[in-house]
């Protein structure tokens, strides 16, 4: 059965899921109190309505219930307050039980009946006793969850190798995969302090062009393979990938060299040395 469905996030450039609207008109940017496995939550209208199967994703979809009233975005006002609260007080505990973690966050679900603790370490980390003091002093749910170095980063933000600010904390909804090939298909430096990220990962932008650069790679000739151009026989010295424009090397016959750029159309590659 067709219904009408919007996209809805629950953190700023998180995560965006799909949500029945039928009945309820919605605009981009609007909060509005949504159904969810975790009980009722406040979200913001991440997308055009758009017509979609109820069963689209294999269970009947979940429901936007209302548009958020002024005292439903106070209560959110508050539950921010109270995470903060929480957030420093898990920092506390943490530190009198000698854990050995940084605490990067807290939320509240929209009812504030539970809360779930985000933190970093550099191992596993044994937090039962530490939940156990904050159930006792919050009266509700604790939930910890420990974030790899890519999610600390889209939670806590910074400014990457470029200078501008994260792609995963600034639009990035998941993680792209990278692998070392896209750098070396891209012919980029493979100086980790060149292709990594500030998580020190491989940079997400790697992704970026990976398509385009694989299908360059295929029709470029090889660094050091001899070529046929309208101006006889060289030596490949350099690929330009973005602009597909191959440098050539001559040798003359004083001895000296000579380079000169060429479409790789205008080539044809003949034997590798």
């Amino acid at each position: 059965m067709q219904i009408k469905a919007v996209k809805v996030c629950f953190v700023q450039n998180g995560k965006q899921y799909t949500f029945n609207v039928d009945g309820i008109y919605v605009k981009l940017g609007q909060q509005v109190l949504v159904e969810t496995s975790r009980g009722v939550e406040l979200g913001t209208i991440c997308s055009k309505v758009f017509n979609c199967d109820d069963n689209e994703f294999g269970e009947p979809m979940k429901k936007v219930l209302s548009i958020a009233t002024e005292k439903d975005l106070a209560q959110k006002i508050s539950n921010q307050k109270k995470a903060t609260e929480i957030k420093r007080a898990c920092e506390k505990h943490a530190k009198e039980l000698k854990l050995d973690m940084k605490v990067t966050g807290a939320e509240l679900n929209f009812e504030a009946t539970k809360v779930l603790i985000s933190f970093t370490a550099d191992s596993r980390v044994d937090f039962r006793e530490l939940v156990k003091v904050l159930a006792g002093r919050f009266k509700m749910r604790i939930e910890l969850k420990q974030l790899d170095v890519r999610e600390e980063t889209k939670t806590l933000g910074g400014l990457g190798p470029c200078g501008r600010e994260c792609c995963c904390s600034n639009f990035l909804q998941e993680a792209t995969h990278t692998s070392i090939k896209m750098a070396k298909t891209q012919g980029l430096s493979l100086n980790p302090t060149s292709i990594s990220g500030l998580c020190g990962k491989l940079k997400c932008c790697l992704a970026y062009e990976s398509d385009y650069y694989a299908e360059t790679y295929k029709i470029m000739p090889q660094i050091n393979t001899e070529v046929e151009t309208p101006d006889g026989k060289g030596l490949v010295v350099y690929n330009n990938m973005l602009k597909r424009i191959v440098s050539v090397k001559f040798i003359l016959p004083d001895g000296s060299t000579n380079i000169k750029e060429y479409e790789v159309a205008k080539i044809k590659s003949l034997k590798r040395i």
